[in-house]
């Protein structure tokens, strides 16, 4: 599982580990000058569409590393430290790293999961802004295309 957030309802809280008793995913001990981030977990569905549209606008380098998780089937984007604070994107969950700074492995940190867009030494985490835009715009999109049926 990607996520360590608690989704309730249409809010979404985010969480620290030791508040669920889960493990954070670890990278190595060694820090050869990976980035920390944080880890925004969506729906697969979701995620996928939101990749489509960063991929697809003026900035094609806006989406960071993403990671898949096939057995939750969920997406996981990596976004700056700090970001967990502020998130409030329903449907979706940061997960803080409580400074500590998770950093972007070269494995996909989860057994089970893979990467969907794998880091890159010139590729940022992907902007929160840019990601909260692309998830509601994919929302909307999923909302619409389920109406037509």
């Amino acid at each position: 599982m990607l996520h360590i957030g608690t989704e309730t309802g249409s809010r979404t809280t985010t969480t620290t580990p030791a508040a669920t008793g889960a493990t954070a995913p670890t990278a190595p001990t060694e820090d050869h000058g990976a980035v920390p981030c944080d880890l925004v977990t969506v729906p697969a569905r979701q995620g996928l569409e939101a990749v489509d549209i960063l991929r697809r606008g003026a900035d094609q380098e806006a989406v960071g590393p993403v990671l898949h998780d096939g057995a939750c089937d969920t997406l996981g984007f990596l976004v700056p430290p700090g970001t967990a604070e502020a998130w409030d994107v329903p449907g979706s969950a940061c997960t803080r790293t409580d400074g500590r700074g998770l950093r972007i492995p070269a494995e996909p940190p989860v057994t089970g999961s893979g990467w969907l867009l794998p880091p890159e030494e010139d590729a940022p985490v992907t902007d929160p802004a840019v990601l909260r835009a692309a998830l509601d715009q994919a929302a909307r999109l999923i909302e619409a295309a389920d109406n037509c049926r």
